[in-house]
């Protein structure tokens, strides 16, 4: 396995699908850099994601998985990050999509509307799957990046 380090944040409404997913990816063998929260206190998302999304766009990070309640917060705040393409996803599909078509480098998902064995499956298909390459891919991902300048 490629040894990947990856970023993880949350707010209250996902801390223990966090806390899950840690452990899940300290056992496998990644490098976790923990963004917070650290209780199941009221936090902000913002406060948590961004430095999460900053470092995955600096490149401090290989990836970034994100949560909030919904994953809806923490999307948006991710990819208010120059570099970030973060998906918002439910199910494995939408992960393994998301990383051969948009090349996704930060994945969000929500504790209130996902059990903690689906954030695990979801995050396990996402990291293992590569981006295709297909030209069309990254004529996409190009013009995102366009959008940004």
């Amino acid at each position: 396995m490629e040894h990947l380090k990856i970023g993880l944040a949350t707010d209250h409404g996902a801390y223990e699908h966090k806390e899950a997913l840690k452990a899940h990816l300290i056992a496998q063998g990644y490098d976790v850099v923990d963004f917070g929260c650290f209780d199941s206190s009221s936090v902000d998302y913002p406060d948590t994601v961004y430095p999460c999304a900053l470092a995955v766009s600096n490149q401090e990070v290989d990836a970034g998985i994100v949560f909030c309640g919904t994953g809806i917060g923490a999307s948006i705040v991710a990819n208010k990050v120059k570099g970030i393409r973060c998906a918002l996803i439910h199910n494995p599909w939408m992960a393994q999509v998301t990383k051969e078509h948009n090349d996704a480098n930060v994945i969000a998902m929500g504790g209130r509307i996902m059990d903690i064995p689906l954030v695990l499956e979801c995050a396990d298909v996402w990291l293992k799957t590569s981006f295709s390459h297909e030209a069309r891919h990254q004529q996409r991902i190009n013009k995102i990046a366009a959008l940004e300048d």
